[in-house]
């Protein structure tokens, strides 16, 4: 049986001098960011890419400016975190890949280097056969988070009904700043440009919709 390994794009923040250094190692072996990675883990144990130091996220000042393509802020710049884009399987978490590419980084300067041995034996629990079970189950939590997120108002929230609509909550709701601000983080974690489910424009909704209800407060 053949199995079809979805890809996903993963949106990894980094520090700008990490992003350039990755980009000139793949320019130089004429292969994608997506392809350093999966190069690394064909070789590389999990467990030592794990242990490796995660490169981590940029500093607080670096920072660079794109401009917005679409949504109500289309044409503006906008200041982001330094990020790579990189194509992958699904399952991984953006530190791990992090890590996969600051190994690609280390074997390429000869900080690093792979040693052939004999493999180890496959654990009895081992059932490969599961892994479509896996992938099928996160292709539908994708599919109910898409589902369940609000659809971006044409002009962004205007007044406090739209912003309780933006932020989960029935028009005539009345919840206190409290329940406002925990509502705001949990939807945050989710449509952050900057996560996996990221969405610019309903982020910036979402900010909108807060500045509305902390003036009405």
């Amino acid at each position: 049986m053949t199995v079809s390994f979805l890809k996903h794009s993963y949106t990894i923040p980094c520090a700008s001098a990490f992003r350039d250094a990755i980009e000139a190692l793949a320019a130089k072996r004429r292969v994608n960011v997506g392809d350093l990675a999966r190069s690394v883990l064909l070789v590389v144990p999990a467990g030592e890419i794990q242990a490796f130091p995660d490169p981590g996220e940029p500093e607080a000042e670096d920072r660079e400016t794109v401009v917005l393509k679409s949504g109500p802020a289309e044409g503006r710049p906008w200041r982001r975190k330094p990020r790579l884009q990189v194509r992958m399987p699904q399952g991984y978490k953006v530190e791990f890949i992090r890590k996969a590419l600051g190994v690609a980084l280390a074997m390429d300067r000869g900080e690093l280097a792979v040693s052939l041995g004999r493999s180890a034996p496959v654990p009895q629990d081992y059932t490969p056969q599961r892994l479509p079970e896996h992938l099928e189950e996160m292709e539908r939590m994708r599919a109910i988070i898409s589902v369940l997120a609000f659809e971006p108002l044409a002009e962004g929230p205007r007044n406090r009904a739209e912003a309780l609509h933006v932020l989960g909550f029935p028009p005539s709701a009345n919840p206190d700043m409290r329940k406002v601000r925990a509502k705001f983080r949990m939807l945050a974690t989710i449509h952050h440009p900057d996560s996996n489910y990221g969405s610019h424009a309903r982020m910036s909704q979402l900010n909108k919709a807060m500045e509305i209800l902390k003036r009405a407060s």
